[in-house]
């Protein structure tokens, strides 16, 4: 692995230092007698305090560590599946930043681990699984897909966040699920099929680009809140919301949410 790769795909926290350096003193000054009956053991519930503060700010319990990226050509391919479980691994999908016909997918993922990619006739379905990567690879895992040709996007999490940029993806279909995490999509300009976005504890977050036609049907219990910017929306029967000012000529972009706790914003 490069010295580049190692710099990039670290990105430690000062929390544990913090940490360390506490637990290091209390340790000094008690072997010196200064703490009277002190026991260390008395302060683990310090530890859950600072798995929460790493998991508050940083979104992991472990700080990164180093990625690999790669990228595969596109050959003959005319449409892809993309299958992810991330498990608690960060998530971000978008597409490529140029319209590179000779590209399929680039991006980083895990280090030592590949994408598993199957080819049958023109089509590829790539898969990205925590339990084929090392189980100490904290790094994110970020995708680039091309724009030429039609997605099946099917990404999960257990304790991760999953970003989707799909603003110039063309969408065949679509299902992000999160168990505890926070779930941000930017609405395609082109979708076959309805998108499905569910999260059982997370915030999800829908931003509709202008212009765009997309009509978001919101489907939760009690604890699931909606709060909706009314200048970009319109709620059209209980719970189904489209969006205002958009251009005839798009196809109509359907998207349904699900969840349990937490709260969706429509922006």
């Amino acid at each position: 692995m490069s010295s580049r790769e190692r710099s990039l795909g670290s990105n430690s926290s000062p929390i544990w230092s913090f940490l360390l350096i506490i637990l290091g003193v209390l340790l000094l000054l008690s072997n010196f007698f200064l703490l009277g009956d002190f026991d260390i053991v008395d302060l683990w519930p310090i530890l859950l305090v600072v798995v929460g503060a790493q998991v508050l700010l940083r979104g992991d319990i472990l700080p990164s560590q180093a990625f690999r990226t790669f990228g595969i050509t596109r050959g003959s391919i005319e449409s892809a599946t993309l299958e992810i479980n991330a498990g608690e691994i960060d998530v971000a999908i978008r597409a490529l930043q140029t319209r590179n016909t000779e590209r399929l997918i680039a991006g980083q993922f895990a280090n030592q681990a590949r994408p598993e990619l199957d080819v049958r006739d023109v089509h590829a379905m790539l898969t990205l699984e925590r339990s084929q990567t090392p189980w100490l690879s904290f790094a994110d895992w970020e995708m680039g897909l091309s724009q030429d040709l039609p997605w099946q996007i099917v990404a999960s999490t257990n304790f991760g966040q999953v970003t989707a940029d799909l603003n110039n993806v063309i969408v065949q279909n679509a299902l992000i699920n999160t168990g505890i995490g926070d779930i941000h999509l930017v609405s395609p300009s082109e979708a076959f099929e309805p998108l499905y976005v569910r999260s059982l504890l997370g915030s999800i977050t829908i931003l509709t680009p202008l212009e765009h036609r997309v009509r978001i049907s919101v489907e939760g219990g009690r604890f699931f809140g909606v709060t909706v910017n009314d200048d970009r929306y319109e709620e059209i029967e209980a719970g189904v919301y489209l969006s205002r000012d958009a251009n005839d000529d798009y196809p109509l972009i359907d998207i349904v949410v699900m969840g349990t706790f937490g709260d969706t914003y429509l922006s």
